[in-house]
């Protein structure tokens, strides 16, 4: 397959012979689940899928599952029990924390582990295109795998994207290629820091790293432990991949050639200099999105006027710039890339646009689960705004919260267990506008009390969502619902329009 310097693009990657082998997987999530299939089929000797919780803790739905791909199955399993002698290798899944007994005792024990990643990269023919970071890296997925497309490409979106009908991991999306023989294909694949921690030879053929903000530190030990796993999908990159940061980014910009030895691409959105021969940047003059790769002059892509309304705010130029980026180098042509940009419908529980209401839009943006995305989305509202905030601790600072609710927010509504945190926080730097409410639908009841004609409630948590829903997307859908009663009509199709 051509590309834009003319590359062939192959996978090179090592197999590994699971023949024979005794296997251990870790956690009976979707991952897992996808990794212990894949296993019975590649011809491991014994596949033992195990997870720390009771068979009466487990979902009815991975039993069945569990049940009917025939796999041993160890429930309320100790480390022992999950890892038993004799095991050749351990394939985690990305729920498990690194330093979990089990993972320890594997080490302890001299068994490789892997993520299920690892497994991916080992099993597929098809060229992986691996997208971290903390935010923008669900947006610069799907609006990646639609250029692709829209040239022509066989592209599949997988990893660690998740929002309502998009639920492939990258074990299946790696196994299917596998077993179609798609040595053509483009994998897509949006991937996590915990999914980067147990990598050992995992290359991308293109890696992009969007940004990094505070996130998961109820997980990792600090953000310098954060940052390094992510940086980790550049780790075993060779001179024929591909990089793709951005220069605005601080630690990204901080990255030196030890840490990227693939050709490396620079994202610059807050300025248009080229830097160093290979750049994707905005010209603040023109607006004229630009690439220039190596050894080629700089094409304008298309205008910063005309991104569509799923692509709102500056930090959207930043993922529109590293999606066409990636087009650029699979050899699709700027007027393609272009005409997918403008046609991108945007993300399921990302600034999506609810449903209207006597006037007042409402806007789900569950996905939002972190300070950053949460002050980048309030920022691109461009209205007066009802933000409800709050949820589940991940152990990060609420003070930036501040600034763009003291700009932006007529009123925030305050829900879940960070409520207490995030109202400190905010109130410590002056503003004070803030309600509670038990419940979400108490918090939308009480938003659009207070929403006049022109207004915008938004859904905006800046948390995570286990405090009072399994997931983002269930918090979500539950958003729509509670629109949908407040308009007195169906919930508005996930495809359909947006508003960001």
């Amino acid at each position: 397959m051509g590309t834009g310097l003319g590359l062939m693009i192959v996978n090179t990657n090592n197999p590994f012979d699971f023949d024979g082998k005794r296997v251990s997987v870790i956690g009976a999530a979707r991952s897992g689940i996808a990794a212990a299939r894949a296993l019975l089929t590649l011809g491991a000797r014994h596949v033992l899928l195990s997870d720390s919780k009771s068979i009466d803790e487990l979902a009815a739905d991975v039993l069945q599952q569990v049940d009917e791909i025939g796999v041993d199955f160890a429930a309320s399993a100790t480390p022992e029990m999950a890892i038993p002698k004799g095991t050749d290798l351990v394939v985690t899944s990305p729920g498990v924390p690194k330093y979990a007994a089990v993972l320890r005792h594997a080490v302890e024990a001299g068994v490789p582990v892997w993520s299920e990643i690892e497994l991916a990269y080992r099993i597929s023919p098809a060229a992986i295109i691996a997208i971290t970071g903390t935010n923008g890296k669900t947006t610069t997925t799907l609006l990646a795998a639609g250029i692709l497309r829209a040239g022509g490409l066989d592209a599949v979106v997988a990893g660690n994207i998740s929002a309502d009908e998009m639920k492939c991991t990258l074990v299946d999306a790696a196994f299917a290629a596998y077993l179609e023989g798609a040595v053509t294909r483009l994998i897509v694949a949006e991937i996590s820091s915990f999914q980067l921690e147990w990598i050992a030879e995992f290359s991308p053929w293109i890696s992009v790293l969007t940004n990094i903000t505070p996130d998961h530190l109820n997980r990792h030990r600090d953000m310098d432990e954060y940052a390094s796993a992510k940086r980790r999908i550049f780790e075993r990159q060779s001179p024929t991949d591909w990089a793709i940061t951005c220069s605005d980014d601080p630690i990204s910009a901080a990255l030196s050639l030890s840490d990227v030895k693939a050709q490396h691409l620079r994202v610059a959105r807050k300025s248009g200099v080229l830097k160093e021969g290979a750049d994707a940047y905005v010209d603040w003059e023109s607006g004229d999105l630009t690439i220039c790769l190596p050894k080629c002059e700089p094409e304008v892509i298309m205008n910063a006027r005309d991104l569509p309304d799923t692509l709102p705010g500056s930090h959207s130029i930043t993922n529109a710039l590293m999606a066409a980026a990636i087009g650029r180098i699979a050899g699709v042509s700027p007027t393609t890339i272009a005409t997918a940009v403008r046609s991108f419908r945007g993300a399921p529980h990302r600034m999506e646009l609810a449903g209207e209401c006597h006037g007042v839009r409402y806007i789900n943006n569950s996905m939002c689960t972190n300070v950053a995305a949460a002050a980048a989305s309030i920022e691109s509202i461009g209205s007066p705004a009802i933000i409800i905030m709050g949820g589940a601790d991940k152990e990060i600072a609420f003070d930036g919260l501040a600034e763009p609710l003291i700009r932006y927010a007529h009123h925030t509504i305050l829900i879940g267990s960070a409520a207490d945190k995030i109202e400190a926080a905010v109130r410590s730097r002056g503003y004070t506008r803030i309600s509670r409410a038990n419940t979400l639908e108490e918090a939308v009841l009480l938003g659009a009390s207070m929403a006049k004609p022109g207004m915008v409630v938004s859904l905006t948590p800046a948390c995570a969502s286990f405090d009072m829903f399994t997931d983002f997307e269930a918090r979500g859908a539950e958003f729509r619902r509670i629109v949908s009663d407040l308009q007195g009509q169906p919930v508005i199709n996930t495809t359909g329009g947006r508003y960001e």
